[in-house]
């Protein structure tokens, strides 16, 4: 934590940080700003999610998964158009920046609209296009896998990079695990993303199916012979975690999806103490309802210790970095990200620290962990370039990504 220092940027990267105000000529800069006493931070990393889901905010709450799923979830996807998802990107993006999120994971279809909304936004992401393997969708979705990997992985100047997307082991069978999704995966050279052991319903069925589970079938699928991001594992056992140690698995904890959907609370003490590489998540905000990862991070601090009746299971700096540079990682993203060190990419945000929640001034990290919202967020800039100043958006139009949501939800739903 540094107090009263400055930071440099050159281009998309930090080229100095101080620990003490800047003495030098100020001349030699394009710009200089003053941030009076407010916080800058990394820009928060959201490790999974489906971004379009933003249309379906509202419209299928407190049920169980497979009947959010398969009664109301999957239903209106299919008569979801290319232009649902754009404007439902579009929406997601507002909703990261107006909170502090620079970087975020989508799995989902029609993803060239995802990846165009990324590029005109300035955002960073990773992308996927969602897969399931059954037909006649499996050997579609993996034809338009490839052809999505290929257009955009390390498109927008490097903002973008993308992985595979298999859906869960429940929505590809093995078959097409160890046939199209591992073989494409390597000859791409991209990592992949998967739904895992979410619901105790998921792991009963898979033992009943395959006699192991979810886990232990896809370490016999082959499937993490591929660097893998696994979101939720929420039901793992220990010989499960042992395995996910063991092939490297990336984990995406999403706390308050979890426990909206009933699905549980994943167990993030044995996953730390392990030695996993955990990133935080919001899922979508069908089953959250907000992409906000200050909530996210405050639950990674807080719902832990109150599980295991421990006040120091998860600390205020830890959770931060849960939320930042270790879901950074977990995206498989280059060293330095959700840090501000010379060299990282230039994405951070600020926080407008006047707020009666954050006085007296004892702690910085535990202020932003246990006190900060996301409307306190004023200034967000990705690889440089900012995306809000003071509160105002300068990459994206909010009146028409208002009109545009409203109108293809009422094509949707008929309202």
């Amino acid at each position: 934590m540094i107090n009263d220092g400055y930071l440099i940027v050159s281009g998309s990267r930090i080229e100095e940080v101080g620990k003490t105000p800047f003495a030098g000529d100020r001349s030699e800069f394009t710009a200089t700003v003053n941030l009076k006493a407010n916080v800058l931070l990394p820009g928060l990393v959201n490790t999974h999610g489906h971004a379009a889901m933003t249309l379906l905010r509202g419209y299928a709450d407190d049920l169980p998964l497979s009947e959010w799923l398969e009664a109301r979830i999957w239903p209106i996807e299919d008569l979801m158009t290319a232009e649902d998802i754009k404007w439902g990107t579009w929406l997601a993006i507002w909703e990261m920046i107006a909170s502090g999120t620079t970087t975020f994971t989508d799995m989902y279809f029609h993803e060239d609209q995802v990846a165009q909304a990324v590029e005109d936004s300035g955002m960073r992401a990773v992308l996927s296009r969602g897969m399931i393997g059954f037909a006649p969708k499996g050997e579609q979705t993996a034809m338009e896998s490839r052809d999505f990997v290929q257009r955009w992985n390390g498109a927008a100047g490097g903002r973008i990079t993308t992985l595979l997307g298999p859906h869960a082991a429940y929505t590809c069978p093995p078959e097409y695990l160890r046939e199209i999704v591992v073989p494409l995966a390597q000859e791409l050279n991209v990592p992949l993303q998967i739904h895992l052991c979410e619901t105790r319903y998921e792991v009963e069925q898979s033992i009943a199916q395959y006699g192991v589970t979810p886990v232990q079938h896809l370490v016999n699928c082959g499937v993490f012979a591929v660097p893998t991001l696994a979101a939720h594992c929420v039901h793992v056992s220990d010989h499960d975690i042992d395995l996910l140690k063991a092939n490297g698995v990336r984990i995406a904890h999403n706390p308050q999806s979890n426990l909206k959907l009933g699905s549980g609370i994943a167990p993030l003490s044995k996953l730390r103490s392990a030695g996993l590489t955990i990133g935080l998540g919001t899922d979508g905000a069908a089953s959250n309802n907000d992409l906000d990862m200050w909530e996210e991070i405050r639950l990674a601090a807080t719902l832990h210790k109150g599980t295991a009746e421990d006040p120091v299971l998860v600390s205020a700096c830890e959770a931060l970095e849960l939320g930042t540079a270790g879901g950074a990682q977990a995206l498989f993203l280059e060293q330095g990200l959700g840090t501000l060190v010379p060299g990282a990419p230039a994405d951070f945000i600020v926080v407008d620290y006047h707020k009666p929640y954050y006085y007296p001034r004892h702690d910085v990290t535990a202020h932003l962990v246990y006190s900060a919202k996301s409307a306190d967020v004023i200034d967000v800039v990705v690889d440089g370039r900012q995306l809000m100043r003071n509160g105002e958006y300068l990459t994206l139009d909010v009146e028409q990504i208002v009109y545009e949501t409203n109108r293809c939800a009422s094509r949707l739903f008929g309202s």
